[in-house]
């Protein structure tokens, strides 16, 4: 008898890393994996109002007769995707890493200085490869493993505004199609889902000025929100989704086509 299609997006006995997963965007992905049985790690910047975060998404999941377990580490510091590998691992062997931590600081290209510059490039890339370097040969060596990264229609679409955070999206795209030819033969997927206009805390304010007419220009007709993006996740975190690797799948509403 064939085990249900269903069956393939269970992840029981599977460990998660989320990172930025404390509210939003993180939070609805780890929520998804662990109502599919997953072992959570949530990850926060480490500020007090995050580590209250944290601790209520790490509630919630309990409460629902899951496991998980909340790990601070502020991105911008030296070593701390290392750090943070370390001790996830030394809780649990992780075997999905997903990249959702980002900073994004909008300003005119001539006004970037060299201090934003390097706090962006630290929070979207440098801890980021560190997390990468750490868990994914592991995962390698396993024969299973899933890497998801999330990335942004600005990969293509970079905002006059935000520069270094639209090309460190780029970048973060670049390293899935390179890792996906690297680990694929190993049993391991590395992905990237990129959320179109999402409405989140951090862009409200801009999404109150601009979200009319950007509506305009997405073929459902609305924005979207944060669980709009935890189904492909899960399939890209799951058995569901073994046979994608390297792909770059726009969660947006159909913006990217029109």
């Amino acid at each position: 008898m064939h085990a249900s299609i269903l069956d393939r997006f269970r992840l029981t006995g599977r460990t998660a890393l989320v990172t930025g997963a404390r509210r939003e965007i993180g939070r609805a992905i780890a929520l998804a994996l662990s109502s599919a049985g997953a072992r959570l790690a949530i990850h926060h910047a480490g500020t007090e109002v995050e580590e209250a975060d944290a601790a209520s998404v790490v509630r919630e999941i309990e409460q629902a007769g899951g496991t998980a377990r909340a790990f601070g580490q502020d991105f911008s510091l030296t070593d701390a995707g290392h750090r943070l590998a370390e001790s996830v691992s030394a809780w649990s062997p992780v075997d999905i890493l997903v990249l959702n931590a980002s900073i994004e600081i909008p300003e005119s290209y001539d006004a970037i200085s060299r201090e934003r510059f390097d706090r962006q490039i630290a929070v979207n890339l440098r801890s980021p490869l560190e997390l990468l370097q750490e868990l994914v040969p592991p995962m390698g060596r396993r024969g299973w493993g899933r890497v998801v990264t999330i990335g942004s229609v600005q990969q293509v679409r970079p905002h006059p505004q935000m520069m270094v955070y639209a090309g460190t999206k780029a970048a973060q795209l670049n390293w899935v199609w390179n890792l996906a030819r690297q680990f694929g033969g190993q049993g391991v997927t590395v992905n990237n889902l990129a959320p179109g206009a999402i409405l989140t805390a951090r862009n409200r304010e801009q999404m109150a000025v601009e979200g009319e007419a950007l509506v305009q220009r997405i073929p459902a007709g609305r924005l979207g929100q944060p669980d709009d993006l935890a189904g492909a996740a899960l399939l890209l975190c799951s058995d569901a989704g073994a046979y994608v690797n390297g792909v770059n799948l726009y969660v947006d509403g159909g913006r990217a086509i029109a």
